[in-house]
């Protein structure tokens, strides 16, 4: 067991001798780590050496930036297999995906702000003023688990590349990564306080760095409950906040689309990570005529994600995170079942062969109704909703029928005719036809998903202030 009794403040590792926070294997529901409990006053030391280091290094040179940039990314190359194998334990994504996205994003996105920070114009000239864009301040990061590293890079990437200082407060369900972060920049030219971390749970140490009036930014991934209070909680002190929250994102498959590429690509982005996606397309929109094929394919497709241990190779469907996670989902199926949906494939009992860990069976419900509530609510597992519409202005609506706007999709044999289907739905993002994901567009929400953006220029412009030089 991995017994990680420290915390990481100005510049060094700080014993902590309290409370400790079990960290379970998702495969197997075993301990394999175990974190601190910290409290406020770990926070506040924290907080107190990014304030103290915010002066020196909101000054420090584009070469100082580049150079921990070059260190940083150097260190998550060497340490990939190390991470991939620890979120794949901590979180149950299968070793074969965790290797190039929860290891490989983490890596790609430092790269990627090499690449922009040389080329970024941190001022420019508009008439007789001079631009300026200046750093915010002191930002506290909170992250979530299902993407425990990449969602940390994310924001401390481009808040340090910015001028900013950083305090991390790291899921406690999934930390270790941010313990092999910590590790990495302690051995990189980072001066003192630019980076801590400090573990704990979020009514204790989450609160105090909300609320710290040193704290002049607050960015976090989670749920859209939890970016609530932090958005009343900033506006007590007008702080900066940056919220990438829930989705609930439509799939729109339109009637002269290819529907078995289709429904296969909907399943796949449906249930990566198990469906621990915000971005997970989840309601999956067909022409009425088709529902029932749609379902025939989409059964077939999840037939092959047999569920198992996301250590091995072959296997495509893991577990959910925690004992919570994979209880939430199955009431959420029973739920459905309840509701009248058609339960096509999956269900609520444990899969077979899977005594042990928090696995969920790949479910698809069809006939769906729209405004029923597995159809509006996240529920963060490998279940998809498939809606029958009549109409593409139907189905437009149906799309944008919820409270949420990250994701969304639009598939048709026509590439123009799907871009203008694609326009009209309110969310940050859509893939047209399958198209690939990319790590250099602004990545966020509309409505109940999110405020402000990540990825390339506009999540570095997350963390800047813009000030004008009258000359």
């Amino acid at each position: 067991m991995n017994e990680l009794n420290r915390n990481y403040i100005n510049g060094q590792w700080v014993s902590w001798a309290g409370d400790m926070i079990d960290v379970h294997e998702a495969g197997t529901g075993d301990v394999i780590a175990r974190v601190p409990a910290a409290g406020a006053d770990e926070m506040e030391q924290a907080i107190a050496a990014a304030d103290a280091a915010f002066e020196s290094w909101s000054e420090s040179t584009l070469e100082d930036r580049i150079k921990v940039l070059e260190q940083l990314h150097a260190g998550l190359k060497e340490r990939a297999p190390e991470i991939a194998e620890t979120v794949c334990r901590e979180v149950g994504m299968p070793i074969k995906l965790a290797t190039p996205i929860q290891a490989g994003m983490p890596a790609a996105v430092t790269k990627s702000y090499l690449k922009l920070l040389p080329e970024f114009q941190f001022t420019e000239q508009s008439g007789n003023s001079e631009v300026q864009y200046a750093p915010v301040g002191v930002v506290g990061c909170i992250t979530p688990w299902n993407y425990p590293l990449h969602q940390v890079i994310l924001k401390i990437v481009p808040a340090i590349a910015a001028g900013c200082t950083v305090v991390l407060k790291p899921s406690e369900i999934a930390p270790q990564t941010a313990f092999i972060l910590a590790e990495i920049l302690d051995g990189t030219d980072l001066p003192k306080g630019v980076f801590n971390m400090v573990c704990g749970y979020g009514h204790t140490v989450g609160d105090t760095l909300i609320k710290h009036p040193d704290v002049r930014m607050v960015s976090f991934t989670g749920s859209t409950r939890t970016g609530n209070l932090i958005a009343h909680a900033a506006a007590d002190d007008f702080k900066r906040f940056a919220l990438e929250m829930g989705g609930k994102s439509a799939s729109v498959i339109l009637p002269d689309a290819d529907l078995a590429a289709a429904v296969k690509g909907t399943i796949n982005n449906c249930l990566l990570n198990s469906g621990q996606t915000c971005t997970a397309l989840t309601r999956m929109l067909v022409p009425a005529d088709k529902h029932d094929e749609a379902c025939e394919l989409a059964a077939a497709a999840v037939a092959k994600m047999t569920p198992g241990n996301p250590l091995e190779e072959t296997t495509r469907l893991g577990p959910l995170s925690s004992a919570q996670q994979r209880d939430k989902v199955i009431d959420y199926i029973k739920l459905g079942i309840e509701e009248g949906a058609k339960l096509i494939a999956g269900g609520p009992e444990a899969p077979e062969g899977c005594d042990k860990g928090y696995f969920v069976k790949a479910t698809v419900f069809g006939n769906v109704k729209p405004d029923s509530r597995i159809a509006q609510e996240e529920i963060f597992g490998p279940v998809l909703c498939v809606i029958p519409y009549n109409d593409e202005a139907e189905a437009v609506k149906i799309a944008n029928g919820t409270e949420y706007g990250l994701s969304g999709a639009v598939w048709s044999g026509d590439d123009a005719k799907a871009k203008k289907i694609a326009s009209k739905l309110r969310t940050g993002q859509v893939f047209v036809n399958g198209g690939a994901f990319n790590p250099m567009a602004p990545f966020g929400g509309f409505g109940h998903s999110g405020i402000g953006r990540e990825f390339g220029k506009w999540g570095m412009e997350e963390f800047l202030e813009v000030r004008s030089l009258q000359l």
